[in-house]
Order: structure tokens, then sequence, then C-alpha cells
């Protein structure tokens, strides 16, 4: 039977506009959006109706870039810049992981934290190790969240107890790939080459082949710090430049997300366009480890997919909500720095890119148009302040900026309400 679920619905179709319907009905059969309707039809038989009332329903919220080792280290080391908080913090905590008991109690309290926060679809980088991996894909299928997950791969450049032989990389990701690739139905797996420094041309190139031949998608960092460019110029002289890297060993395409994004050339921005790959907007990060601010209007200007990341744990925050505000806040120092050429974002804008705009990775996903999943959140913003007198879009930018997971009263994926995961 059909569900009709009643309130003020707000998504975005588009970027520059929200799509209101205030006191009206989302129609969702099979998990998917059939319409939404300003008011019910007449004939309710075939229809199971479910009245929010006075709350505001919209599409849930997709995170393209979360590192779940790093969970315990939120709130840690963020007086310093990436390379030196790499080697202080990120890594040590990484390292731990071989120890699937620790990464049980870990991962199990990430997928509690993502639920709360009203992430129904995230891309999570895990570690090195390929059986702590399995079991983080493990717990999400259970908690019900949509999800990719990475198994890092990294061959040089890092820790002595982290880095592993070249053919060792390879074949532990070749056998993670064969036992995950079908296993679960929302999560799966993506090849995950760390960044260029850590990953030599030999691992790197075998795992572009290996994302072709399993056609599964690719997720890495790019350009996130002035130094990391730097190095990788030194590293690989043959290359253009950082993106080309990529690309030359066969890790560029629409299914390859690229975090940070703050130091791109116009050359490497157009590529990303051309070649349909998603830019991951990390603005917490990289206001906290000093990296920049990435020129997120530059990227849309050009035609460059883009979504919201928290970076969890350089971001110190699990909240798209949060990202959302801050891209905004960013935007406005990027305008400014631009002698006001690069135009802010404005609030569905941002909205956009954390649902429809981070969502288009998984398919149809982060809007209620028709064959949309239907992950949804139903908003209680009543304890923000007074609702008379103020639009429906007021009282979703009031949420935005100030409110949080108190707020949040349901969350649906694919058209089911996912309660609290418990294990």
């Amino acid at each position: 039977m059909a569900k009709a679920y009643q309130g003020h619905i707000l998504y975005t179709k588009d970027p520059d506009r929200f799509e209101i319907y205030e006191n009206g009905a989302v129609i969702v059969e099979d998990g998917k959006v059939v319409e939404v309707l300003k008011t019910l039809p007449e004939n309710l038989e075939a229809l199971e109706v479910f009245n929010m009332g006075d709350r505001l329903i919209i599409p849930g919220f997709v995170d393209l870039h979360f590192h779940a080792p790093q969970f315990p280290n939120l709130g840690l080391g963020l007086d310093k810049e990436l390379l030196p908080w790499l080697e202080d913090y990120t890594f040590p905590e990484e390292a731990k992981y071989s120890d699937l008991d620790y990464a049980e109690s870990v991962y199990t309290r990430v997928a509690k934290e993502i639920w709360r926060q009203g992430t129904t679809r995230i891309v999570l980088f895990s570690s090195v190790h390929k059986e702590s991996t399995q079991l983080l894909m493990s717990i999400f299928d259970r908690a019900g969240l949509g999800a990719y997950v990475g198994k890092v791969n990294m061959d040089r450049n890092c820790p002595d107890f982290l880095v592993e032989s070249t053919m060792d990389s390879i074949e532990a990701t070749k056998a993670w790939l064969k036992a995950t690739v079908n296993l679960y139905p929302k999560v799966k797996p993506l090849i995950t080459p760390r960044f260029v420094p850590t990953c030599t041309s030999e691992l790197m190139r075998a795992l572009g082949d290996l994302a072709a031949e399993y056609n599964v998608p690719v997720q890495t960092h790019i350009s996130e710090n002035q130094a990391e460019v730097d190095w990788v110029r030194e590293l690989h002289p043959e290359s253009a430049d950082y993106a080309t890297v990529y690309e030359d060993h066969g890790l560029m395409g629409d299914k390859t997300i690229l975090a940070h994004c703050v130091h791109n050339t116009d050359a490497e921005i157009e590529k990303m366009a051309k070649l349909g790959v998603f830019a991951a907007h990390c603005p917490n990060a990289n206001y906290n480890l000093a990296s920049g601010i990435m020129p997120v209007r530059k990227f849309l200007n050009a035609g460059v997919k883009v979504g919201l990341g928290t970076d969890v744990g350089a971001g110190h925050k699990v909240s798209i909500a949060s990202v959302m505000s801050t891209a905004i806040q960013a935007s406005k120092i990027a305008w400014l720095n631009s002698d006001r050429t690069l135009a802010p974002l404005s609030t569905s804008e941002a909205f956009y890119l954390g649902t429809k705009g981070g969502g288009a990775y998984f398919g149809k996903v982060g809007s209620f148009e028709p064959g949309y999943e239907f992950d949804a959140l139903v908003i209680d913003d009543h304890r923000l302040g007074v609702t008379e007198g103020r639009t429906v879009e007021e009282r979703l930018q009031r949420f935005l900026y100030i409110g949080d997971d108190r707020d949040i009263i349901s969350r649906f994926v694919s058209g089911d309400e996912i309660m609290e995961p418990t294990k």
C-alpha cells in the first residue's frame, strides 16, 4: 500500500530555490517518491496516511567524506596543519583497527552518531585493515543506513606500523571486493587510495584496474593543503598536475570523489567537470587544519558535481547541517577574497549540496522528485523559537544554523523508518 506523509515539505529540485508545499503530502510507494501534493486526494482508501502536523519533512542528509577510524579523534589536534596532524593523530589512531574488538566498539558508535545527526547516506574511509573494513560494512548494513565504504590503501610515505607492501595491498583489496561487492543491498565497497603521497604508481594503477574490473567507485583526496600539492609535484614531475596523476592511473571518472579541492588549478577544475568527478566540500576540516577555503562557486560555475563532507575527524562535527552553515560562511570569505566575483552560497544552494548534490553519487537520492528514494527527516523545530509568522523556509534555515539532533524525530531510508542502531 502506498503511504502519504503530511507536513511542510521542503526540498531542492534545483540549487537556486526551495520547492515548498505547506501542509502538503509526499506519496511513497515501494520506498520511492510517487509525487508531492499540495493536498491529499479525497479518496484515501489506497493510502496509509502519516500526519506529521506542523513539522518539516526534508530529504535526508548526504555526507560524501567521513573517516570512520578517526571518530575517537574528534576535537583533537586541530591546532595543527594537515601533514603534522596525520603523523601525530591520524596514523596512530588508525593503527588500532587491526583489533576487531576495538573496531567494533568504535564503529558501532560511529553508526549511532551518524543516524543521530540525520545522515541517511554516507561515503566512508575505513583503515588499511580488510577485516575491520568488512566489519564496518556489516555494522552499517544492520543500521539500515546507505553507505559506500572504502578499505584504505597505502604503500609509501606512512608509518611502518601502517604501511602495506604493494602486492599485499592489491591482494587484500581484491579479496575484500570479491567478498563484499554484492553482499549488502545498501552498503557497497569503493576503491580508496588515501592520496597520491601514500600510493606508488604501481599501486594506483592496480587500484584503477580493480575499480574497472569490479565496476566500483573511487574516493580519495586532492589539493587539501599547499604543502601536499607541492609534495605531489615532486613525486610526479611527469604529470601536469595533481588531478592528472589520478587520471593517468585510471582513478578519475563519473563515480570518483575528490575530497577538499582547496587549491585546484583551473585546468583541474575543467578536467573534473569533463570527467563527471564529484568534489566533496569539507569546510569545517579546511578551517580546522588551516588548509584554506575551497572556491566552491568556481566549481559550480564550471559544472563540477559538488557535495558536502564532514571529514571527521579533521572536521569536528558529524552534522551535515553544521557543514551547510559553514559552507555558506566559507563562501562569503571566498567572495570577499575574490573582489566579490565568486558569489556566496545561498541557503538553498548549501541545502542542495548536502542533499541532492551529494545524493547523486547514490543515484536518485536527496530529493522528493518522482522516482527518488524516500530518504527523509522529520524536523520538529518548535524548541528553537516561535514559528508563528515565520515561513517554513525561515524555519528550515534556523534549524540548519542552531538546531541539532534533538529536533530530528524520524529518519527514513528508501521508505523504511530507521530506528536508533542498537549494536
